[in-house]
């Protein structure tokens, strides 16, 4: 399978090159990773062979992120100082519409508390749907379409939901809204309902990176092909499908919370 890489990823590396070395010469955990617990973790910034595949300090989709992340870091601090309350201005009101669905979203969803909830899951819409929105832009890539991405924001997910339950209903509380109605069935309800909590995760991540990752590679085989007119209908789908994706993935976050931290009546 042909490799795409950002524009940005040689530059990257060859400024870490110029500083550190070569990226072989780095320490064996760094390419190869960790085992903690018997569990093979992937390193840190694995490199890349065969092929003729790049070799580099850092991956593709990490430098990527943290160009979101960049944009997000100069563009907030500009929009917030030219903020006005009484007359917002074009960018302004944009973002006004993303803030107010998205308060609604979750006080629809966590009801009583949503609005406490709202900087958390709008975090995760917002960086979301940005960084599917990169692809776009055919000489950059969507950090998305890695599932190193999607699983970092979906385990970030988990712990969030998991937390806010603990802290509703505290520790031993929580773990009995996994035990089912009825004492008798515990044993057999308590180990379904955490596999379902902890596959929650699993679904979230593969849900993303197929549908960014599929789509991606599809319209780059459209350019490479025809790069005239025809890739259009499939960016104008991409784009749908960047704030659709973003959507789902926040709807199931603010779900989640509101489960976790629901008292039963």
């Amino acid at each position: 399978m042909q490799h795409h890489y950002s524009i940005l990823f040689g530059p990257v590396n060859a400024l870490l090159t110029a500083i550190f070395g070569s990226p072989e010469n780095a320490p064996s955990w760094w390419l190869h990773g960790v085992t903690i617990g018997g569990i093979h973790i992937a390193g840190i910034a694995p490199l890349e062979h065969g092929h003729g595949a790049p070799i580099g300090w850092v991956p593709d989709h990490v430098i990527m992120a943290l160009l979101v992340l960049l944009l997000f870091a100069v563009a907030l601090p500009i929009l917030s100082r030219k903020f006005v309350k009484d007359a917002p201005s074009g960018a302004q009101n944009v973002l006004e519409v993303f803030v107010e669905f998205l308060r609604d979203l979750v006080k629809e969803n966590i009801p009583h508390t949503g609005e406490k909830y709202l900087p958390v899951v709008g975090a995760f819409f917002f960086f979301i749907v940005v960084s599917n929105l990169v692809g776009q832009i055919f000489v950059l890539q969507p950090p998305t379409s890695s599932l190193n991405t999607t699983f970092a924001l979906s385990l970030s997910c988990l712990v969030f939901f998991n937390a806010a339950g603990i802290r509703a209903h505290g520790p031993i509380g929580y773990l009995k809204t996994f035990a089912g109605p009825s004492a008798a069935l515990a044993i057999l309800v308590f180990p379904i309902e955490m596999i379902g909590n902890f596959a929650r995760a699993l679904s979230l991540a593969m849900r993303l990176f197929g549908n960014i990752y599929g789509e991606h590679t599809a319209t780059n085989q459209f350019v490479e092909l025809v790069p005239l007119l025809v890739p259009m209908p499939m960016n104008a789908l991409g784009i749908f499908g960047s704030f659709l994706q973003a959507y789902v993935f926040t709807l199931l976050t603010a779900v989640y919370i509101g489960g976790a931290i629901a008292h039963e009546h």
